[in-house]
């Protein structure tokens, strides 16, 4: 098992029917977040994300472009999967795909092992499949079709019918478990989290688990069953073993103890998979489960789920493009109470990012330099205590319970309240420039002590956001820093430690600052 230090965090791999969408992007984007914040705190930080690359749905969409799967695969991960990556500015440390050999051969390591310990046996499957979602669907999961599909069951996430399939497959021994995962969430009662999702996945569990049929006997892309080469794994069986494959399970044991076990982020409708079937698997296997299971809620537009299939889907460049990828990782975290369902729209990220990056943080930043440069030659002053006043020791007992409180909600996953609670001294440090009015101090030479501890201690203020908000903005907190010349004497900023960025005087004196260009310009939202 890793050490306390450890920060492994893993989204779900993505399936490449399609190109990715803001929905997509919120979850790397949540998770490079986490990953960043916990490695500038001192913890050995990893981020894995990757690609689902088998299964019914890849294997008829590539038919249906008359390409092979595995081609439809590389072509969708080159142009579409790791170009996401870097329009979004994810530092992500791996990336797996599932036809990787190195999956591939663990994932059969693996079968073997369930195999030759009796979790897995061969009987006869008869029930409902979603090609869409790639699973399996009991009765109760499935709604009465509408229009076209009056008459018939269908899937309620995609509103087509499922398929019925009757197959000879092979089982995992699911119902086995269902004891030792109900005293899994009572011993760790923040291993499913949100609370919602948490009561959700216990209801489901004491009802009574099934036999997970985990083979396809008349399928030919996928990972053949090493006791079996007629059939191929259920899809989402070897997909979920991507989190181990990628840490060197089977074949790299170090670095499988260093990282292991994993906090699982993942969207709500696929937290069963990851808090149900992913840890009593890991379970059979005699491994430790996951270390915790986030499901966030989906983005809504226009009060549905993101999807393709409804013409709801929004390419994340559709943003960028126009706003910059460090307004988009802001505004969906910022936004949206993590955990929970979240409407998008362009007004609202419009107004914000106006109001609280080009008005709030990126103005201030812009008028703290200014003034450094224009009163003190651009020179970081020195301050005299005398010259300090009951608004300075305000300032800085903002800035040191607001990081405090920043990083208590990070550890909580909740990133939308760390990012409230850095707003804050974005507000206050507002508020006391128009309170104390440098400009107006400038103009009298005997209150030059003053007037360098008010600009001192604004521009330790904005110091102090550059490290905060670096985890979610690296390009502009990147460009403030170097212009405050916080790389000449700090040293380079995802260096600087978050728990101690709300330092009364963590900005040295005597240095020059450098010009700073407009953080978030000025955008024609017409």
């Amino acid at each position: 098992m890793s050490e306390p230090s450890s920060f492994f965090i893993a989204t779900p791999i993505f399936y490449v029917n399609d190109v990715p969408h803001i929905g997509h992007g919120y979850t790397q984007v949540a998770a490079d977040v986490l990953a960043r914040w916990n490695r500038q705190n001192g913890k050995d930080a990893w981020m894995l994300t990757g690609t689902d690359e088998h299964g019914q749905k890849i294997l008829r969409t590539a038919m249906a472009n008359g390409v092979e799967p595995q081609q439809w695969a590389d072509n969708l991960v080159e142009k579409a999967w790791l170009p996401l990556l870097e329009t979004l500015d994810i530092a992500n440390d791996d990336f797996i795909r599932t036809t990787d050999p190195r999956h591939e051969q663990a994932v059969q390591k693996f079968l073997t092992l369930l195999h030759d310990r009796g979790f897995i046996y061969q009987g006869d499957y008869e029930g409902f499949y979603c090609v869409g979602c790639e699973e399996y669907k009991q009765l109760s999961d499935l709604v009465d079709g509408e229009g076209e599909f009056e008459g018939q069951k269908v899937c309620p996430s995609h509103g087509r019918p499922v398929e019925v399939l009757k197959e000879n497959n092979y089982f995992f021994t699911l119902s086995h478990f269902q004891d030792r995962l109900l005293e899994l969430y009572r011993e760790q009662p923040d291993f499913i989290q949100p609370e919602s999702v948490r009561n959700e996945i216990i209801a489901f569990v004491t009802r009574g688990l099934d036999d997970l049929s985990i083979s396809r006997a008349q399928l030919d892309w996928g990972i053949e069953l090493p006791f079996d080469k007629d059939h191929v794994t259920y899809v989402w069986f070897e997909a979920l073993l991507n989190y181990i494959t990628a840490t060197g399970w089977g074949s790299d044991e170090q670095e499988f103890e260093r990282r292991w076990p994993a906090i699982q982020l993942v969207g709500k409708d696929i937290a069963r998979f990851h808090a149900v079937i992913w840890p009593a698997m890991l379970m059979a296997a005699g491994l430790q489960p996951p270390r915790r299971v986030f499901a966030h809620g989906w983005l809504l537009v226009g009060g549905e789920k993101m999807s393709k299939t409804k013409l709801t889907g929004i390419a994340p460049n559709d943003i960028t493009d126009v706003f910059g990828s460090d307004a988009f990782r802001y505004y969906f975290l910022r936004a949206i109470t993590f955990g929970a369902d979240g409407s998008f729209s362009w007004e609202d990220l419009a107004a914000r990012y106006e109001a609280e990056l080009a008005n709030g943080f990126g103005n201030l930043s812009s008028r703290v330099v200014s003034m450094i440069t224009r009163y003190f030659d651009g020179v970081v002053p020195e301050v005299a205590q005398s010259d300090l006043s009951d608004a300075e020791r305000h300032i800085h007992d903002v800035l040191a319970e607001q990081t405090a409180r920043a990083n208590a909600a990070m550890d909580r996953f909740m990133v939308h309240e760390a990012l409230a609670a850095i707003w804050v001294i974005v507000d206050e440090l507002n508020g006391y420039l128009t309170e104390q009015q440098p400009w107006v101090v400038a103009k009298d030479e005997a209150a030059r002590g003053r007037l360098a501890a008010v600009l001192y201690t604004a521009a330790n203020g904005v110091r102090a956001l550059a490290v905060l908000y670096s985890p979610v903005m690296p390009n502009a907190c990147g460009l403030l820093w170097s212009a405050l010349g916080g790389t000449r004497v700090l040293g380079e900023l995802d260096q600087q430690l978050l728990s101690a960025a709300g330092a009364a005087e963590g900005l040295p004196t005597g240095h020059s600052v450098g010009a700073l260009e407009p953080l978030f310009p000025r955008i024609d939202t017409e």
